[in-house]
């Protein structure tokens, strides 16, 4: 792999760390194995334009960001919730069969409404 790929690796898993996720957290956010997001984490294997893309929205940071060098004004940590909002939105932005977005519904109101 290229400096490029090692780079951009590093990225996320600075990115990651700052917002608290842990490396399981991510990659079910991604859909994808831990140990595939490690991969791409130690830039053993190069991340695709579309990993990329939901990479930078469920860490919150630009793609430029995760091209940069260095710590950024967006390297701060995010709130727990706001980390949790969006791996919840990636979860059911990947989910296609209706009864289980049904489903989902359901268990989040149960939630939401339990005290």
């Amino acid at each position: 792999m290229t400096d490029v790929d090692r780079l951009v690796g590093e990225n996320v898993r600075r990115f990651r760390n700052a917002r608290g996720m842990t490396l399981a957290e991510l990659s079910l956010g991604l859909g994808i194995s831990h140990q595939q997001l490690q991969k791409y984490e130690t830039g053993m294997n190069r991340l695709s334009a579309g990993i990329l893309m939901d990479v930078s929205k469920l860490l919150d940071v630009s793609l430029t960001e995760l091209f940069e060098t260095g710590v950024t004004k967006q390297d701060r940590s995010r709130s727990a919730a706001d980390t949790s909002r969006r791996m919840c939105q990636a979860i059911v932005n990947q989910t296609e069969s209706p009864a289980k977005l049904e489903l989902m519904a359901r268990i989040l109101k149960v939630i939401r409404d339990s005290p």
